[in-house]
């Protein structure tokens, strides 16, 4: 689990300027978009639209921005057709990568990715040459000091979460996908805030990166990020705590 947790960790030190959070909002909004217009526009009834408005609340995005993009994918205003691609690629030191987009230009997109790729020491390779690396789960990200270990537990695993992580100033809660929101229900009802909370693709193995190669997969991760039809990205890299310190300073 390093990569995803070693990037959240990452992400939360160097912080969010007011032009990368403007970008996230425009991404998330992209997402309500195309999930209320694949499954309608009640999030009761939506699970995808109700995920994608919760991250759009914990990003602290303006109702009225959410409402609107509910009612762009619902067919209420106009709304641009989007479809969802996912890229894969590997970056420096054989780092796997893989990019989730949802974009109106996949003839755009594709080049774009491929350029990202090469311009940061790495190559985007065919569809499924690295996503059997990774696994979908359940992923939660919660601050040491908003439970004990022995109480997170305690409540993750009775809502059938498959595992609880020490992290050293964290915890990270896994379950399968299914269980989601059973286990977010229940880190709710106990008053267990999250840092984080999203299905993710989890790598099965992971490759050891340091110093300069440390640094680039970084660059290459916040590149990537930048994008403006990326949603997500996933990479299978483990450094250490002492690469982290000196990559997010």
């Amino acid at each position: 689990m390093a990569g995803h947790s070693h990037w959240a960790k990452i992400k939360r030190a160097k912080g969010a300027n007011d032009a990368r959070r403007g970008r996230e909002w425009s991404k998330l909004a992209r997402r309500i978009i195309v999930a209320a217009k694949l499954g309608g526009g009640n999030p009761d009834e939506n699970l995808s639209l109700r995920y994608a408005i919760d991250d759009a609340k914990a990003a602290n995005m303006p109702k009225d921005t959410i409402a609107n993009a509910v009612k762009k994918g619902a067919g209420g205003l106009d709304a641009e057709n989007f479809e969802a691609i996912v890229y894969e690629g590997y970056g420096p030191g054989g780092v796997a990568f893989m990019v989730d987009c949802l974009t109106n230009n996949r003839a755009r997109t594709a080049p774009e990715m491929r350029k990202i790729f090469e311009r940061g020491n790495g190559q985007l390779g065919a569809s499924g040459c690295v996503g059997w690396m990774f696994e979908q789960k359940g992923v939660f990200t919660v601050s040491g000091e908003a439970a004990t270990e022995d109480n997170l537990m305690e409540v993750a695993l009775d809502a059938e979460a498959e595992d609880v992580r020490n992290d050293g100033d964290s915890f990270e809660v896994t379950c399968a996908p299914q269980n989601f929101h059973k286990v977010k229900q229940a880190l709710a009802a106990a008053n267990i805030a999250t840092l984080s909370a999203a299905i993710s693709m989890i790598p099965k193995n992971t490759v050891a990166i340091e110093g300069d190669a440390a640094a680039a997969i970084v660059r290459l991760m916040e590149t990537l990020e930048d994008h403006e039809d990326v949603q997500n990205v996933y990479a299978n890299f483990d450094i250490s705590e002492e690469t982290m310190r000196n990559v997010t300073e």
